[in-house]
């Protein structure tokens, strides 16, 4: 038991780490907002021109999505008051898995309250001491925590590299094999070669589970990436996990996990993060249900989004300082190198009343560190034009700085 002359000590030692952080850039704060997610927010006070969210069809404030919520709050209540296996499951949430699989085109769905506690909840069920997960090395941590949380190994192959992984795989015996990936990278943007790891899958008798956080409602005309990428999901059905969020483009919250019957149906007995915690509220499965078709209907959306990442892309191509990376999505990043100055761009832009992340390790590797530029539906060609001038008065600054060191 700690006594009271060794916990000063301790929460000094903290200060100090908490010291060394902001020191060395890495010192994160939270930002309040007081108004509604969208495309113009009001941060600490501030109204902002926000690139900072990952509502990437504008759905998070939609009318349409609002009401249905009210609508779910008058027929459900407020919480559900149980775990799904006690009384916490509703019809809302039945009707919205069918709606969610049918949609995927794969044979059934699962929700959770969360995209991190799908992925915890999936590799916990699948995996355990003796097994191995292998993960893209730019993987969400939600994936890889899953794999140590199960006791299993990690194995982590070079970035969207199945050549890596298809060695790491010959080379690794085990029990049972999952391979997890990103399908969009939260970070970078760009798209896992899906075919080829589900090639894989198949060759080495292993899982393929498909984090699509930031796919799902965008790609492939809003069914996810295995759609964007001409993959038959009654083919992949068998062999593919995949994971949808839905507190991103979908604007509302949770996730839901999809494929064969019976995986679902294991899942609904062993995926800890479901079993043992109160189901979502109903209402939300309300709201999502009207986010479904809203998505189903977003072509008009998804075109816009399309347009706003092509106009920041011819605008951005001359910066004089700065690296944008090669992503065709909706995230869209500005490298700049060091995490201090990272930090110093952002500053810079909300200064000119705009918000724009800067991304530092560990989210990052070292000499990485960004600024993230997500973009929305929400945004018009005014707003993204608005953007590419402040960057382009940002990265001149900052190049003349470096010049006179």
């Amino acid at each position: 038991m700690a006594t009271t002359q060794e916990r000063p000590a301790e929460l000094a030692r903290l200060a100090r780490e908490l010291g060394a952080l902001e020191a060395a850039g890495l010192l994160r704060h939270r930002r309040t907002l007081s108004s509604a997610q969208g495309a113009r927010v009001v941060v600490d006070g501030v109204p902002l021109l926000s690139f900072c969210s990952n509502d990437y069809l504008g759905l998070a404030a939609d009318p349409v999505l609002a009401q249905a919520l009210v609508e779910g709050v008058a027929r459900h209540g407020v919480g559900a008051g149980a775990s799904h296996l006690l009384t916490g499951h509703t019809l809302a949430h039945t009707e919205l898995e069918a709606a969610l699989a049918r949609w995927c085109g794969l044979p059934a769905a699962l929700l959770f309250s969360s995209g991190y506690m799908a992925n915890l909840g999936v590799a916990g069920a699948l995996l355990g001491r003796g097994d191995v997960m292998f993960a893209d090395r730019l993987n969400h941590a939600c994936l890889n925590d899953g794999a140590l949380l199960a006791r299993a190994r990690l194995v982590r192959y070079a970035h969207a590299d199945a050549s890596s992984l298809a060695r790491a795989l010959e080379r690794t015996p085990a029990r049972r094999r999952l391979i997890a990936t990103d399908a969009v990278f939260s970070m970078d943007g760009d798209l896992a070669p899906l075919r080829e790891l589900l090639g894989l899958a198949e060759r080495h008798d292993a899982w393929l589970m498909v984090d699509d956080a930031h796919g799902f409602g965008v790609l492939g005309d809003g069914r996810g990436s295995l759609a964007e990428l001409g993959l038959d999901p009654r083919r992949c059905a068998q062999r593919v996990i995949y994971m949808g969020t839905l507190g991103k483009a979908a604007g509302v919250a949770g996730a839901f996990v999809a494929g064969a019957p019976e995986l679902v149906d294991w899942l609904v007995q062993k995926a800890r993060t479901s079993v043992y915690t109160t189901a979502s509220p109903p209402a939300l499965a309300v709201a999502l249900a009207a986010s479904l078709e809203r998505i189903a209907a977003g072509q008009d959306l998804r075109a816009r989004l399309a347009e706003s990442i092509a106009r920041l892309r011819v605008g951005l191509a001359a910066l004089p300082a700065g690296r944008l990376a090669g992503s065709s999505t909706a995230i869209q990043p500005l490298i700049v190198g060091e995490s201090v100055e990272a930090v110093r761009w952002s500053e810079a832009l909300a200064a000119r009343g705009l918000l724009v992340p800067a991304i530092r390790p560990p989210t990052v590797p070292v000499g990485t560190a960004r600024l993230r530029i997500s973009l929305s539906a929400a945004h018009g060609p005014h707003d993204i034009d608005r953007l590419v001038t402040a960057l382009h008065e940002v990265a001149t600054e900052r190049a003349g700085l470096a010049a006179a060191r």
